[in-house]
């Protein structure tokens, strides 16, 4: 066999190994359908952890915070997006499976969601961290914004894991007048959201249907 076709047939078998592992991403991770309360307990492997801060409610305004950009490295504050409806997506680590995996989902939601529906991802990573991840991953349609000054987002929600001080998995619908329409805060930290429901919810609110 020519050396030149060899090496075409092992790069094809590699691009299909990795088109298979892409696909399978997280496949095996449980997805919770309930919700725990902003303020309240979640678990991590049946441990109780609990959750600090003001407690975030339906029908609320998001509360005002800073955030920073993990592309521009501006401040950012989520009351000031409104015109749009948007996905927030909270995860611990995006070094982690399971956030890696949540982050990957809320990036394939682009071919189900019109314009006009933003993509937030936000975490205690610095932004130098969640940059190299979105360029790894490919995954740079979605806004990352890094609470990791002082967690004030995770405080302002009730959404700050007291003992490791990282945000709880969460996710959040907000409405283009900034109000919280949808939350869900994963009761088991090692489970993924319920994605699909997020979907639902965030296209029946930009259509009004």
């Amino acid at each position: 066999m020519k050396r030149p076709y060899l090496v075409k047939v092992i790069t094809l078998i590699v691009m299909v190994l990795l088109a298979g592992c892409s696909r399978n991403l997280g496949s095996d991770i449980p997805v919770d359908l309930e919700t725990a309360a902003p303020g309240g307990t979640v678990t991590l492997h049946g441990e109780k952890l609990r959750l600090t801060g003001t407690p975030l409610r339906i029908g609320n305004p998001l509360p005002a915070t800073v955030l920073v950009d993990a592309f521009s490295m501006k401040k950012v504050d989520l009351t000031q997006l409104k015109g749009k409806v948007l996905i927030v997506s909270l995860v611990p680590s995006l070094d982690t499976k399971v956030c890696e995996t949540q982050t990957h989902q809320l990036g394939e939601l682009a071919s189900r969601l019109p314009e006009g529906i933003d993509r937030i991802t936000i975490s205690r990573d610095t932004p130098f961290a969640q940059k190299r991840f979105a360029d790894e991953a490919k995954l740079t349609g979605i806004t990352y914004l890094s609470d990791y000054r002082d967690g004030s987002f995770g405080r302002a929600t009730g959404l700050l894991q007291e003992e490791s001080m990282l945000l709880a998995r969460a996710v959040i619908l907000v409405d283009r007048e900034g109000v919280v329409r949808y939350i869900q805060v994963v009761p088991e930290l090692s489970h993924l959201p319920d994605i699909k429901t997020v979907a639902d919810k965030a296209n029946a609110l930009f259509t009004g249907k």
